[in-house]
């Protein structure tokens, strides 16, 4: 297998057996894949009405089930009370255990990720030993005290003091905390403040005891539109004093364990979003097949089948990315692990290595999931408009998943900077390949009709076309506005539009080509139909924000020159049928009534 860096992606040519795919799950993780279904199905499933009706103590319950059953400390070491199954296995279980809930998937995401990690990360050996077996046996819960009312994207900018106390034994906290997941039953809070004047915050880890409050205070359960039963409150400090040995990592360096802790929350947001999609397209079939109009079953219509096909093509599209990134992740971790790292300082280099493609799967699975649910209730029609069926909670519950985790606006700028921080500092070299493309658009194409013969061939040719759309609107835009490219923020989201479809296409045609190859033709005939549809939508994508990009970074010629490129970058040899992949991949699922991909 392949090892490439983060953000590589763009300029190396992938092959199937460089990818890990959710079809290769070992023997272990098969079995923690039905442990944690079955417990889904068995304690959250049944009780959804009590979920939307506000009830805290029953997700409190669930959680603490969930430590019982060892899902909270799943890649947690086993001498910290962990199960040690690796990140891979991590994202499985996150996939698994948000899937009938946002409440449950937001509670556990919160505590088993920004509440745990940043101890797991950044914390000394007694911090670890003292902490981190109270939270993978869900005998306490975490939360993360970050987010200010004049504090959210800029995350360093929070008001929330630190003070010394005259003896030296503690910190005095005193500031304003909001929108903080699990504050309702959290008793290990990690809580961002800044010491003095300085530049950066710095974070603590605080004890909470509600018989003994030490000037914390809850806020009231906020009212909100989704993800009922996840209790956010607002936690406001008052002359709290917290340890001095209870501070995390070293003074002033809470901003890089608020964004490090982040990269790790995106890529299992991502994973959260992805169970949940796969229920409501079942959902949304078996309503198709059961509910009748002008003496037929809706799902025989096509606009139903459209529906279920791109549904379908796009959740498809997130576990190919998902179970992709988590591999090279892992993989880096063991890499590191050999080489005598310690496991923490592994996964630390690993998440920061792989933050670009964290960003890419939050943003996409949480507009998929998002699209998913809204589709859904279009495919139930009024009834999805009401509570009494599930798609009305779905769609509530989906929309935080574009807004925690960074909002999705940040995380596409995000994606770009990244790629372009780790080009100047030499870590990448996307300039050479970025010119290779700007002076082939002076040149005479080939007019040669390529080979594509073997399956997937010319979808995988397609991608490398739509690199070199990326690496020219990209290299252009750098060469245009240099170090202040940061603010023209449109052109920025644009190139991040076409990035971000290029590794989510990859991925599906990747994991196509693999099912493939493990099986027949015949046998993957929908994976194929889904890879293909997938790019199709990509391809479309890339050429609307290229061609945005290029009317704002060129002008006269150039700008002609370059709307030719991207003309040629986009275009096809043999042009797919969407239509007719729609109704190859609607068929299957109706067939078998569900999702079962």
């Amino acid at each position: 297998m392949a090892t490439i860096k983060g953000g590589e992606f763009l300029i190396k040519e992938l092959k199937s057996e460089d990818i890990f795919i959710s079809e290769e799950f070992n023997d272990e993780q098969k079995m923690m894949k039905e442990a944690v279904i079955d417990f889904i199905d068995r304690e959250v499933w049944p009780y959804k009405e009590r979920f939307e009706n506000k009830d805290y103590a029953l997700t409190e319950e669930v959680m603490r089930k969930a430590g019982e059953m060892g899902f909270l400390g799943v890649s947690i070491p086993e001498k910290y009370g962990g199960i040690g199954m690796g990140f891979v296995s991590t994202m499985l279980v996150t996939d698994y255990m948000s899937s009938a809930t946002g409440s449950v998937g937001t509670a556990f995401g919160a505590h088993t990720g920004i509440g745990t990690m940043p101890i797991f990360l950044y914390g000394t050996e007694d911090q670890k030993n003292t902490y981190l077996p109270l939270l993978t046996s869900g005998e306490k819960f975490g939360a993360y005290c970050l987010t200010e009312p004049g504090a959210g994207s800029d995350a360093n900018s929070g008001k929330t003091t630190a003070e010394l106390t005259a003896d030296g034994k503690h910190y005095k906290i005193n500031g304003q905390k909001m929108w903080i997941s699990n504050a309702g039953f959290a008793e290990i809070f990690i809580v961002f403040a800044r010491i003095e004047d300085d530049k950066n915050i710095t974070a603590f880890i605080m004890v909470f005891d509600k018989e003994n409050p030490n000037g914390v205070t809850l806020g009231a359960e906020e009212q909100k539109l989704g993800i009922h039963a996840s209790s956010t409150r607002q936690v406001f400090f008052s002359d709290t004093l917290i340890p001095i040995e209870n501070m995390l990592s070293e003074r002033g360096k809470g901003f890089k364990i608020a964004m490090n802790s982040l990269n790790v929350g995106r890529i299992k947001l991502g994973a959260a979003c992805l169970d949940a999609s796969r229920r409501i397209i079942t959902e949304a079939v078996n309503y198709g097949n059961e509910r009748k109009q002008f003496k037929t079953a809706i799902s025989n219509f096509g606009a139903i089948q459209k529906k279920y096909a791109e549904m379908s093509t796009k959740t498809f599209a997130i576990d190919a990315g998902c179970y992709r990134a988590a591999k090279d992740i892992q993989n880096m971790i063991d890499r590191l692990l050999a080489d005598g790292k310690s496991h923490q300082d592994a996964e630390l280099a690993a998440f920061q290595e792989y933050a670009i493609e964290c960003a890419i799967i939050k943003v996409y699975a949480s507009e998929v999931s998002q699209f998913v649910s809204d589709e859904g209730i279009q495919i139930f029609g009024g009834m999805g408009f009401s509570k009494d069926t599930p798609m009305e909670s779905a769609w509530r519950d989906a929309r935080i998943t574009r807004i925690y985790e960074g909002t999705n606006e940040i995380n596409r700028l995000l994606t770009v900077g990244m790629l372009l921080k780790k080009a100047m500092k030499g870590e990448i070299d996307v300039i050479t390949p970025a010119m290779e493309v700007g002076n082939s658009l002076m040149g005479i194409p080939s007019f040669e009709t390529p080979d594509f013969s073997e399956i997937l061939s010319e979808e995988k040719a397609m991608v490398e076309k739509l690199k070199k759309a990326f690496l020219m609107v990209a290299g252009k835009a750098v060469q245009t506005f240099g170090m202040e490219l940061d603010n023209h923020q449109q052109l920025i989201l644009a190139a991040a539009e076409i990035m971000i479809e290029i590794y989510m296409a990859e991925s599906a045609i990747l994991k196509a080509e693999k099912i493939v190859k493990s099986t027949s033709e015949k046998e993957a005939e929908c994976q194929i139909a889904m890879a293909k549809l997938n790019l199709f939508n990509a391809v479309e994508t890339a050429s609307s924000f290229g061609k945005e990009a290029i009317l704002y970074v060129a002008e006269g010629d150039e700008q002609r020159m370059m709307l030719m490129g991207l003309k040629r970058f986009t275009k096809y040899v043999n042009n797919p049928n969407p239509i007719a992949l729609r109704k190859v991949i609607a068929e299957k699922v109706i067939a078998e009534n569900k999702y079962c991909f």
